[in-house]
């Protein structure tokens, strides 16, 4: 039998070990616990419900062309329509010239069954008002026959503008199809001869016939026709999920329908086709039924000198 103090140094001893060992497992297992504890926070996080915030690449308001991104194969829907969303999840939407004071997009993430809404206040615009004299009266006022003309043209357009192509275009930089003079801005009211007509949903440059006119942006055509009764020479572009670029009062037109296009390609010339006092380019934008402000896309008008050729 181990004598008293014998027996307090074992004692001593095994405390030594057990503490020696306390710390060699602290040290060992401390850093895993932590690593195991961030682990476990990441992966809370993650499968927490993740922000449904909408924004879009440019101010909301009347006439303006948005871009906006969600979590691919997300569903989005806005003005009674399914909106189409490419496969890294952006899409475009448009704001027509009398867009209401809100807007409402709807947004169903992957997995969900339950869309989340997002509302944007609408910046509301003041309009011109533009007097248009000297144009030939048969257009301001038609006869029963061109007015079925115009008509059949009309739908022609508006097939050609309702496209819901996979393009996607439309995120790049756009630029002016023509550098000149602005006689014609989007939005104004429109009198014609003395007779109130409807809005002028374009931007009109003013140049010489046979000016060379050149793509925005990148798309394909969907329409060239050489001489509608009131846009005259008229050219479509499809941009990408509805948005499109027309062209009227065209003199000539350098493409065909399906033919795809690079932005800057030239595309058509200058004239004054159709109703129009005199040469120039009327370029509008729509996104699908709603008519667009495609200055919006571009900013003011560069000076000749700032065109680098």
């Amino acid at each position: 039998m181990a004598s008293i103090p014998s027996a307090i140094f074992i004692l001593a001893i095994k405390s030594t070990c057990s503490f020696a060992f306390a710390n060699w497992a602290r040290s060992i297992l401390s850093p895993l616990v932590k690593t195991i504890a961030r682990t476990a926070a990441a992966l809370a996080l993650c499968a927490a419900p993740q922000s449904h915030a909408l924004e879009f690449d440019r101010t909301v308001q009347q006439g303006a062309i948005l871009v906006g991104q969600v979590a691919p194969g997300s569903a989005v829907r806005f003005a009674k329509r399914e909106v189409s969303v490419s496969d890294e999840g952006y899409f475009v939407i448009g704001l027509d010239r009398d867009e209401g004071k809100q807007i409402a997009v709807s947004v169903t993430q992957p997995g969900e069954t339950e869309a989340k809404v997002h509302r944007f206040d609408v910046s509301l615009r003041e309009y011109k008002l533009q007097r248009v004299d000297g144009v030939p009266q048969s257009t301001v006022t038609p006869n029963p026959e061109q007015v079925a003309r115009s008509r059949k043209e009309a739908a022609a357009a508006w097939r050609a503008r309702d496209h819901d192509s996979d393009l996607q275009y439309y995120r790049a930089e756009f630029q002016w199809p023509l550098i000149g003079p602005i006689s014609g801005v989007y939005g104004s009211q429109r009198i014609y001869n003395g007779v109130p007509k409807r809005p002028h949903y374009g931007v009109d440059v003013a140049k010489p016939t046979g000016t060379r006119v050149v793509a925005p942006a990148g798309g394909v055509v969907r329409l060239a026709h050489p001489d509608m009764f009131f846009s005259g020479g008229t050219l479509i572009i499809d941009h990408g999920q509805g948005l499109s670029s027309s062209f009227l009062h065209l003199s000539k037109i350098l493409v065909e329908p399906g033919q795809t296009v690079a932005a800057g390609d030239e595309v058509a010339e200058v004239g004054a086709t159709g109703r129009a006092t005199g040469p120039h380019l009327d370029w509008r934008m729509n996104w699908f039924n709603k008519r667009v402000d495609p200055t919006l896309l571009v900013g003011p008008m560069p000076k000749p000198q700032e065109v680098t050729q």
